[in-house]
């Protein structure tokens, strides 16, 4: 499984621009607190604790592209279920205490549940093909299909996944913002009752995977890398 098959001929490595991406989640924040019939995504409010966690967790991001980590190879994957506990808990030692039976639960089902896992986003990432619009969208699709990756957390942490991908290939990070946010939503929304294993369900994804791609080139903004 050579997830690393494109490292030879990667471009050079970017660095995030976390103001500029704060002030956009700032923006969304508070367009979702003045819009009585903003869409909104079970579990994932907007609150100050979740763009303060979700900015902790773009900084590890661009730390873990800048170290070359590779984040879907073996001995690697330990870091993406750290995404997802910044994006629930951030990196207070207390609220980790609070979360710990949470964490660890998620930690069996990320490794262990059958069907649920982090194996088949693995092996679809490293059989995927597709422009790097398409592999960003990919793995976004295989977090958040039925059966989901995490317990809880799935839209922000494939988020993340989907701006690491970006990233470490030379393009900007995906940022939820007041343009895309409609779109965003109505694409997650499709996803989570899909079965990624199912005859049905992979043609179905397939074309939701191929909406997204265009929603994040649509929306890529190079004011969230540094110049």
């Amino acid at each position: 499984m050579d997830t690393g098959r494109r490292a030879a001929d990667a471009p050079p490595r970017l660095r995030l621009n976390v103001p500029a991406i704060e002030a956009t989640l700032r923006s969304v924040q508070g367009a979702l607190e003045q819009a009585a019939d903003a869409p909104a995504l079970p579990r994932d409010t907007m609150d100050d604790r979740v763009v303060d966690n979700l900015l902790a967790a773009y900084a590890a991001v661009d730390s873990l592209v800048a170290e070359g980590s590779d984040l879907f190879a073996m001995g690697q994957l330990r870091r993406i279920l750290e995404l997802n506990a910044l994006v629930l808990c951030g990196s207070d030692p207390v609220r980790r205490e609070a979360y710990a039976g949470h964490l660890e639960a998620t930690e069996h089902r990320f490794y262990e549940e059958p069907g649920a896992g982090i194996r088949s986003v693995v092996e679809w990432y490293a059989a995927s093909n597709g422009t790097v619009w398409e592999r960003a969208a990919g793995v976004y699709v295989q977090t958040l299909a039925t059966p989901q990756l995490f317990i809880e957390g799935n839209h922000r942490t494939g988020a993340l996944l989907m701006s690491y991908v970006l990233l470490r290939e030379g393009e900007p990070p995906f940022v939820l913002s007041p343009g895309s946010s409609r779109d965003y939503f109505a694409v997650s929304a499709e996803l989570r009752p899909l079965d990624r294993s199912g005859p049905m369900g992979v043609l179905r994804l397939s074309a939701v995977r191929q909406r997204l791609a265009a929603l994040l080139l649509r929306h890529a903004d190079s004011r969230y890398l540094l110049a």
